[in-house]
């Protein structure tokens, strides 16, 4: 007797069907499983066997082999109790073969015959339905993801002796003994409700550092603060999750099916309704970061997908790690490759990161700075020049005064900042429709020729900025798209002077104060060796006069 039952697994975030075809045929009494699967895989058919026997059915004494086809897929960490189950009771004549055409089944089989919930059934389910399947069986604590597919019927079921009488109805007693899930994104969307998030009115003074925040969450900028201990560095990354616009439907299942994929959706929350907000130590291993393991999984990188990734004492963080995030940055995904194939996770996160200007966090404080200029030379050296050019804001966050920290005004509310930024989003949603595009940052070299034009006078202007900050071309790109975001919170669509000067300002590391001198230790004998420091004081001298000018004219 043989029979054919579909299911799927998951291949980094994405799916492929798997179809397991099982005979028992006359023979000595064997259980063979084969298609190119590993140890774990193979071990189903062990508890395949004991969960039949607890249902009362026990396997014939004849040749039982089982493939999961196609052969070329390497089978490693899926779950494929349940169609199996099905297969073996197809053959056995406890359900009829035709029962299952055009019907998807997948989950984990308890040893008391109990389904269980497994990872990735809102990518199988998407599969399925691209496939033209009309029906998924998947476990009951699968089903509220899965129903978020429209124009497919998930069913949840919670045991085989369930699956074994819904597939023994017809198909109009089938939606009346297990009605299928229906479950509507947008709707759960409208009724989330508000997270309890740090609130830009609890930090006070920081004004520069907080127009830097609403620039980088309108247009999903990376952004990098630097600052002694204590500024507010840390606080004000916490704020950037509450200023960030709503999630859309099309999003929120983006992160849904990639936390579905990892096997982290918590099992009381079908849909993912808040932008990931991910902070991990600096001591995290690669692995953890970008993702991989023997059986690859998702990365804190993918995890922050349309969220923050918040690097906090970047500098502490290992050279190798923080160059593993330049691909990504730019490609807005990882793919990770193993011997039998690749996998791809999506990382499209806003890179928020935090860094003292050196090892005792003072400089250029010449009164409390220890530090060599050896040390501060070597201490911002681990973060590295590639690395720096795919941030688009750099801001150096001040210590807050004491009159600041003690004035009774009212502070503006991250509610009230969120909404100047979702309608600057709004604003790019209309006029990246039909593109590949969704935020300002997004855009490639040929867009941003398209949408960041320039009249002559700005664009000789930029030309200026581009030789006198020795920019590179990336640099040059990054501007202009800060430029057309700071425009889009003004509700402007052509980009002004003003809008172009505050995006270059931003791009220039204000890491030094007026008037620096070489001296950057705390002894009047440590004298500032290198060129660096000498330039970077002389061209924002020159920017700032070139500023000067520009006011008065």
């Amino acid at each position: 007797m043989y029979s054919s039952i579909t299911t799927g697994a998951v291949h980094g975030i994405d799916s492929y069907l798997i179809r397991v075809e099982t005979d028992i045929s006359d023979g000595l009494p064997s259980f063979n499983m084969v298609g190119f699967m590993s140890g774990e895989v193979r071990e189903a058919g062990e508890r395949v066997r004991v969960a039949l026997k607890n249902l009362g059915i026990y396997l014939p004494p004849q040749r039982i082999t089982v493939n999961l086809s196609p052969a070329g897929i390497y089978k490693r960490g899926i779950v494929i109790d349940l169609p199996v189950c099905v297969g073996l009771l197809a053959c056995m004549g406890y359900i009829s073969p035709d029962s299952t055409e055009d019907v998807l089944v997948a989950g984990e089989v308890g040893l008391n015959g109990e389904i269980r919930p497994v990872k990735g059934v809102l990518s199988i389910v998407m599969e399925a339905r691209e496939q033209g399947i009309g029906t998924c069986l998947v476990p009951r604590g699968n089903q509220m993801e899965g129903a978020l597919v429209h124009g497919i019927r998930v069913v949840g079921v919670r045991s085989l002796a369930e699956i074994v009488n819904y597939l023994r109805k017809d198909d109009a007693e089938r939606d009346l003994y297990l009605p299928p899930t229906e479950v509507d994104a947008a709707q759960i969307l409208a009724g989330r409700q508000a997270a309890s998030l740090p609130d830009l009115s609890g930090v006070h003074g920081q004004q520069q550092a907080k127009k830097a925040l609403e620039i980088a969450a309108a247009g999903f900028h990376n952004i990098l603060m630097t600052g002694p201990p204590g500024s507010g560095k840390s606080m004000l990354a916490r704020c950037i999750p509450g200023i960030l616009p709503p999630l859309t439907p099309d999003e929120a299942l983006e992160i849904t099916r990639i936390y579905s994929a990892s096997g982290m959706l918590p099992a009381d929350t079908p849909l993912i309704t808040e932008r990931p907000y991910i902070a991990p130590h600096h001591s995290v291993t690669r692995a953890a970061l970008i993702g991989g393991g023997n059986v690859p999984s998702a990365g804190l990188i993918s995890l922050a997908h349309l969220g923050v990734l918040f690097l906090d004492e970047l500098a502490e963080y290992t050279a190798a790690d923080l160059n593993a995030l330049r691909e990504p940055l730019e490609t807005h995904e990882i793919t990770i490759r193993r011997l039998h194939g690749a996998y791809r996770y999506p990382a499209r996160m806003m890179l928020a990161a935090a860094s003292n200007p050196c090892p005792c966090g003072y400089y250029p404080d010449m009164n409390k700075c220890l530090c060599t200029p050896f040390q501060v030379r070597n201490y911002q050296k681990k973060i590295s020049g590639p690395l720096l050019d795919r941030i688009d804001l750099r801001i150096h966050v001040e210590r807050v005064k004491a009159e600041e920290l003690q004035q009774t005004n009212r502070e503006e509310s991250s509610e009230e900042v969120r909404a100047r930024v979702t309608e600057a989003v709004n604003r790019q949603a209309f006029r990246f429709a039909g593109t590949a595009f969704r935020y300002n940052a997004d855009m490639d070299a040929d867009a941003v020729e398209r949408f960041c034009p320039l009249d002559t006078r700005l664009a000789a202007k930029m030309r200026m900025v581009y030789e006198l900050l020795e920019l590179s071309a990336r640099s040059y790109h990054k501007t202009l798209k800060m430029a057309r975001t700071i425009a889009d919170l003004e509700g402007r669509e052509e980009i002004i002077e003003r809008d172009l000067m505050t995006a270059v300002s931003f791009r220039v590391s204000e890491s030094a104060e007026d008037g620096e001198t070489d001296s950057v230790g705390g002894n009047a004998g440590r004298k500032a060796s290198g060129r660096e420091f000498r330039k970077d004081v002389r061209i924002r001298s020159r920017m700032r006069s070139a500023h000067r000018d520009r006011q008065e004219e």
